[in-house]
């Protein structure tokens, strides 16, 4: 059986995001969307509101699983017993960081592979980023993410 772990900040979960998990929903058996807290990157939305945002989006999908981590990742995919590590690219500005990544990540968990899955072209261009600096200015996101996702993420900028 194939684990995938699907790791990233979610900051918040796009419709990129979500594109590539539910492509890959029909590949593999078992999806774990793994929730970084990264706190070094100072995330606009705690943990656990990016964790139930993830829940929500994709209670639809059957074979998914959300939580939230905060150890190494190679760390993580052993706890989870997962053999592969899924990732997506937009462009090819992702490629070399991707790359580093993926090396690191063989020399901490050398059984587990890393795979890349690029998202539909709608969603090429679509950021975390991007999302929350247009949602922060008051810009329309409702094709960018889920109607919830806007709705939390207009929640944080009041309250930041």
């Amino acid at each position: 059986m194939n684990i995938v772990v699907y790791p990233g900040t979610f900051d918040p979960i796009t419709n990129g995001h979500t594109d590539l998990i539910e492509r890959s929903a029909r590949l593999f058996d078992h999806i774990i969307v793994a929730i970084a807290a990264s706190p070094k990157k100072r995330p606009l939305m705690d943990l656990d509101t990016r964790v139930e945002l993830a829940r929500d989006v994709l209670g639809h999908l059957d074979n998914i699983e959300v939580v939230g981590f905060s150890n190494l990742l190679a760390d993580f995919v052993r706890e989870k017993n997962a053999n592969i590590i899924l990732r997506g690219l937009r462009a090819v500005s992702d490629f070399e960081y991707e790359f580093q990544l993926a090396n690191m990540n063989r020399v901490l968990a050398p059984t587990v592979e890393s795979l890349f899955l690029t998202p539909a072209e709608q969603y090429s261009y679509i950021s975390s980023t991007i999302v929350r600096e247009v949602s922060s200015l008051g810009g329309d996101i409702s094709t960018l993410v889920h109607p919830k996702v806007a709705a939390a993420l207009k929640k944080a900028h009041a309250s930041a």
